[in-house]
């Protein structure tokens, strides 16, 4: 007897019978193991490869161990000695001056050129798949190749510079005061994936607010500030929280 037609039996007032209720709790037992079943491959993904590590990374932190001996437990002493490490310092420095600057302008762009891309443009299919595509190869050593061609000692933006009489042999890349920057530009340049979700979400406004919004006046940019931003702030909320992520895992 199934789950439903004994909430129908409850709705409509009739009593089960003694037998019917053992039924009805053999079922929802066997649901119950179908459900666990189905769960098992993401249960013993979550327990051997990301619970447990993490558990066991834990547990080494407060220990002396150095891959070869027994692990010796020494409490907080690590964490104490890292808070003092400049090094930490330094790194946490630099991960937020990329995430606070990087993450801002890639949205910026991204909605901008979703806003654009949302006019009904011919052939949207073929820009949008070019402009997601850097998503997908972001992390690629070809895209580190490429940048190196760009913002290396010969590399692109040099012999442009070279081109208008400006002798410039920094190589961007491998530059400690320039680096940073450059890695930020190649997230920046990243849009593809927060893009494609702005131009979803644009794509779910009604069309009326907009008609009705010009015929009471409003510019693109009355629209933009009264009807779009409100509208797609659940969006904007959303890649803001994803790119956070991703640019604080970089």
């Amino acid at each position: 007897m199934s789950a439903i037609s004994e909430l129908s039996k409850l709705k409509s007032g009739k009593a089960r019978s003694p037998q019917e209720r053992a039924a009805a709790r053999k079922e929802a037992g066997r649901d119950k193991k179908a459900g666990y079943l189905f769960l098992l491959p993401w249960l013993v993904g979550l327990f051997a490869f990301t619970l447990g590590p993490m558990l066991a990374s834990l547990y080494l932190s407060l220990t002396d161990y150095n891959l070869i001996q027994s692990p010796n437990f020494i409490g907080l002493e690590n964490y104490a000695r890292m808070l003092e490490d400049s090094r930490l310092h330094q790194s946490l420095r630099v991960t937020f001056t990329y995430v606070v600057v990087g993450v801002p302008l890639q949205l910026i762009l991204a909605l901008a050129i979703a806003l654009l891309l949302d006019k009904g443009m011919r052939g949207l299919p073929i820009y949008r798949s070019v402009f997601y595509l850097p998503s997908m190869l972001g992390g690629s050593v070809a895209i580190a190749l490429l940048w190196r061609q760009i913002f290396g000692t010969t590399g692109l933006v040099n012999q442009v510079l070279q081109a208008f009489g400006i002798n410039a042999t920094t190589g961007y890349v491998s530059d400690p005061e320039y680096a940073l920057w450059t890695l930020i530009l190649l997230h920046v340049w990243t849009f593809g994936s927060p893009m494609v979700i702005f131009l979803a979400g644009l794509r779910q406004i009604p069309t009326m607010y907009y008609e009705a919004a010009s015929l009471d006046g409003a510019g693109r940019v009355g629209k933009f500030v009264k009807i779009t931003m409100p509208l797609l702030s659940p969006i904007i909320f959303f890649n803001l929280v994803l790119q956070i992520i991703g640019a604080f895992q970089s």
